[in-house]
């Protein structure tokens, strides 16, 4: 895992703040394939470029603009995009708790591992084992970058890890599909073969062991790969350089959570459902004095 934090803030809910550092839970595992002129098989690069003089633009010369009209665009800092919702940019907010077997997979997105930054260790503790206790993720938003998520916070072990989930309005509907009848006799199915596709699925059951999976598609392109530079079958090329990239800061805060007090003045139930709004914008839930 990296030891830089994507994101750094605090989970919140009702009236307690846990500081937490978000990291990346996946790496990935690509087979890394290089594009190149057919004709002399030199490396094919892209370059940032002004579309109006044809001249390479440096990252030092390049801002966000967001086009309100035609060709009219209205510039924006990453102080600008922070102070446009300051707790919602610091902030993991926890709107509802629900089943996880209510969420389908088709809204599950990215994951992330939460940590607790200094001073949330016992506060991180009681919301994952709480989670564990009650069997429930929380539902909660966050803004990474530019974009506001729909995410749940999932006790995985001795982790919380939060996974990024789609908005209902990104999933489609599956009405025009044609799928087969929902009942086994509209669908043609007898119980004989039911029967035997149960027993084909109970044989080839067994614990869920990931390590024994990953990609051999990959270990047969390598194969290839070795087996072409065995037979002489290669081609000298000069490598890019690889483009300097500014670095980008992460949000810091130092916050204290508060447990006693929030304990004490848990907010009443409002029964106030949440609705998925678009990414661009967001919003700021109101807070019981």
């Amino acid at each position: 895992m990296a030891t830089r934090a994507l994101w750094k803030g605090a989970i919140s809910f009702g009236l307690v703040h846990i500081p937490v550092e978000l990291y990346s839970a996946v790496q990935e595992h690509e087979l890394d394939l290089t594009m190149l002129d057919r004709r002399d098989f030199s490396p094919v690069g892209y370059k940032r470029y002004n579309k109006n003089t044809g001249k390479e633009v440096s990252w030092d010369d390049i801002v966000k603009g967001y086009e309100y009209e035609d060709n009219e665009y209205v510039v924006l800092s990453d102080e600008d995009l922070k102070r446009a919702n300051v707790e919602a940019t610091q902030t993991i907010d926890i709107q509802a708790f629900v089943d996880a077997a209510d969420v389908p997979l088709t809204y599950y997105e990215q994951p992330y591992y939460l940590a607790p930054s200094r001073g949330g260790a016992k506060v991180y503790a009681l919301l994952r084992e709480t989670l564990r206790k009650a069997g429930k993720i929380g539902i909660a938003t966050v803004v990474i970058r530019t974009k506001q998520h729909l995410c749940a916070l999932v006790c995985v072990d001795d982790k919380i890890v939060l996974n990024t989930l789609r908005y209902a309005a990104e999933i489609r509907s599956a009405e025009e599909l044609k799928l087969p009848p929902a009942t086994m006799k509209a669908a043609g199915i007898s119980d004989k073969e039911l029967q035997m596709a149960l027993s084909l699925v109970e044989g080839m059951s067994e614990e869920w062991k990931p390590e024994r999976y990953h990609d051999t598609y990959k270990d047969d392109v390598l194969a290839l790969v070795k087996k072409k530079v065995k037979a002489g079958q290669t081609k000298t090329i000069t490598a890019a350089e690889p483009e300097a990239r500014a670095a980008k800061s992460s949000n810091v805060v130092d916050l204290v959570a508060l447990l006693q007090d929030s304990l004490g003045k848990r907010p009443a139930k409002t029964g106030r459902a949440s609705k998925a709004k678009p990414a661009a914008k967001t919003t700021r839930r109101a807070t019981a004095a």
